[in-house]
């Protein structure tokens, strides 16, 4: 799988080497199934002998998601996309594999004793939002610091405001394009909207289009290049994004570069330390079809206010850059 998480690392690593440093990636496969197989994981990561490369010292380990900050290493900091939410807040919900058996909850105690013990050797502990402190705080008792990632698509600007709404996002039930084809199906003709993307929901999504009877208004791309994601941000008339409790969403910050608003939830988590309702997009209270309609409507049916709310969005994102980034992830260390 590809994701945010990917985009962030291979961000970070660009812009390190950009500013001088020679960087590379460590990656080690993570099987979370059965349930105990995420322990043999976070022990690999433990046994894994980071201090030297090929007889040069490594200066540094950056973490980025669990669980790589169990790894050993005497200077070791950790910028976290997220913990395994699973276990977490996410645990008692649908979205969560995690059952309150007695083999689930012990390797749900595991994962934070991993969690609070890895991240607590840290010297530096960053977040990708104040929303994913907000996690770690309140899970493992541990501060840290919010730092907003940086956008790595190149190109993107307000290029025109076209009449669809654009998403882009894994295909999974957490990112909820399945609310926004309800919504797009009450909105009614000629609202249309372009889904960029695949994952495990793609056929359902499919089908629930033909069920709505509204397939010739929405387009499934499947998984395109970056050029092409460029191409549909610059001439969307809106973005839609409203995942379930995101941990910070990097949509947001692309489509904002765009010039382009944001359709968002209130439970949308860390997009809305970026979208601010009738400012830089729309946040409707409720996950429901009927408010989502309605904020749609809004923003196809008034270009002027579409660009109005994209050029606040372009001007509030023009400091999250990689060059502040790594001023700030490594000066201490």
């Amino acid at each position: 799988m590809r994701g945010g998480a990917e985009i962030h690392v291979e961000g970070l690593r660009d812009a390190l080497r950009q500013a001088g440093h020679r960087v590379d990636i460590v990656a080690l496969p993570f099987k979370w199934y059965p349930h105990r197989e995420i322990l043999s994981s976070a022990l690999a990561w433990r046994l894994l002998d980071l201090t030297e490369a090929n007889g040069v010292p490594v200066d540094l380990v950056i973490c980025t998601k669990f669980p790589t900050w169990a790894v050993k290493h005497p200077n070791k900091i950790a910028w976290v996309i997220h913990q395994h939410r699973q276990a977490y807040d996410l645990y008692g919900t649908p979205l969560s594999e995690f059952t309150n058996s007695e083999e689930d909850n012990e390797v749900r105690r595991r994962i934070v004793e991993i969690d609070r013990r890895g991240l607590g050797e840290c010297k530096e502990l960053f977040a990708n939002s104040e929303n994913v402190a907000r996690r770690l705080e309140a899970s493992v008792g541990l501060t840290a610091e919010p730092l907003h990632v940086p956008i790595t698509l190149d190109g993107l600007a307000p290029e025109s405001y076209d009449d669809y709404i654009f998403s882009v996002s894994r295909l999974d039930r957490a990112k909820r394009i399945d609310l926004l084809l309800e919504a797009l199906a009450l909105a009614g003709e000629p609202y249309k909207a372009v889904i960029a993307g695949d994952g495990p929901e793609t056929d359902a999504l499919g089908e629930q289009a033909r069920r709505l009877d509204i397939a010739h208004r929405v387009i499934f791309t499947g998984r395109i290049d970056s050029c092409d994601v460029v191409s549909y941000y610059n001439r969307a008339r809106a973005v839609y994004y409203a995942p379930v409790d995101e941990d910070f969403g990097l949509v947001t910050v692309e489509a904002f570069t765009a010039g382009k608003p944001v359709l968002t939830t209130s439970d949308a988590g860390g997009v809305l330390e970026l979208v601010e309702d009738g400012r830089t997009g729309i946040v409707v209270e409720e996950a429901r079809p009927e408010p989502v309609a309605q904020g749609l409507r809004r923003l196809l049916d008034d270009e002027t206010y579409a660009r109005r709310l994209g050029e606040n969005a372009r001007l509030s994102v023009r400091d999250i850059r990689w060059d502040r980034v790594v001023e700030r992830l490594l000066p201490n260390v």
